[in-house]
């Protein structure tokens, strides 16, 4: 049952966060709905029970109240290196997530700040080259993606898990193509 999380939902029926995905765990998910503060719109064909209950898993929750959402990307690891399509922005060769590095584009050896705007994906070998050097430029100059950038991005890369009951939830603002 550990592998039944919950998408989240805001009373809007928007996910909460696409970057990382808004999830409960199964446990979290319950508890919420028998505290009343979420709405079950899915549920997964796995039960939990007790000797005395048997209750099904939500697999998609909806929050009772609106809850302001932070339109903004936080800086993360793997933000960034969707942002930049899994792709060293050095040689242009696409990589494994565990295969790419932070580089700054402006070491910070001289001054170059840790964010969205001088941060990029680098291969080991790039990056090594690249070290204190200015010369070098990455293919992209980084800015800090919108949700909307990201996701575009994302639909290019499989999900690690994506239930079927959320696939509407998730893409339901999209543009349609006909």
């Amino acid at each position: 049952m550990s592998s039944h999380p919950a998408l989240i939902l805001n009373a809007d029926f928007r996910p909460l966060r696409y970057f990382p995905l808004s999830l409960l765990s199964w446990q979290d998910a319950l508890r919420a709905v028998f505290l009343d503060r979420v709405s079950v719109v899915a549920e997964y064909d796995a039960f939990a029970r007790s000797p005395s209950t048997k209750v099904r898993l939500p697999s998609v929750v909806a929050l009772r109240d609106y809850q302001k959402v932070d339109r903004t990307v936080p800086f993360t690891r793997f933000n960034l290196f969707l942002r930049d399509a899994f792709t060293c922005q050095y040689c242009g060769q696409g990589f494994a997530a565990r295969d790419l590095q932070f580089e700054h584009v402006i070491p910070r050896s001289r001054g170059g700040a840790t964010s969205w705007e001088n941060i990029v994906a680098a291969c080991g070998p790039c990056n090594a080259l690249k070290a204190d050097r200015l010369d070098m430029r990455p293919f992209r100059k980084p800015a800090r993606p919108s949700p909307w950038n990201l996701l575009e991005t994302s639909r290019r890369y499989p999900h690690n898990y994506l239930h079927e009951s959320w696939v509407d939830y998730l893409y339901w603002d999209s543009e349609l193509v006909g």
